[in-house]
């Protein structure tokens, strides 16, 4: 399966950048109300969590941070959460996000790669991805994200 692969240029540092990525206060508003839970450190857990089919405490993705340096990289396993599980199937894939200053601006890329060639999720991982990445942009240019309606 082909690499998903986004580059974003967004109006905002870095830090800014990194923080609406990272901070519990970032992914609950791009990840419609999912947080980031993870000591950051190589080969630990990091998991989104957030309300869904199990509750307010849904497991939404996990998996293993690989590489983590601040404001720069953020590279992790993926693994869709128990409740997207189809046969019983861990689906692991990888997730890239990478940050480099340009300008007064931030080039945003990220890499979803490693993709076994029948998981199911790659279809619906690149649309989910177009609507974070807008929401990120969004939110750190305006201090609000996107209002995508009911069941987007």
């Amino acid at each position: 399966m082909k690499d998903l692969k986004y580059q974003f240029y967004i109006a905002g540092t870095p830090e800014e950048v990194w923080k609406a990525l990272i901070s519990p206060e970032g992914t609950k508003k791009i990840y419609y109300g999912s947080v980031i839970k993870s000591t950051f450190q190589v080969g630990d857990l990091l998991e989104y969590v957030g309300p869904g089919v199990d509750g307010d405490e849904t497991v939404h993705v996990y998996g293993n941070v690989l590489e983590y340096e601040p404001n720069q990289l953020l590279r992790f396993t993926h693994y869709p959460g128990k409740s997207y599980m189809i046969d019983d199937r861990a689906f692991e894939s990888r997730i890239s996000y990478l940050l480099e200053p340009i300008g007064l601006c931030t080039k945003l890329t990220l890499i979803h790669d490693q993709w076994k060639e029948d998981d199911p999720y790659y279809e619906n991982s690149d649309k989910a991805w177009w609507m974070i990445l807008n929401n990120t942009k969004t939110l750190v240019e305006t201090g609000s994200t996107l209002d995508f309606g009911e069941g987007s």
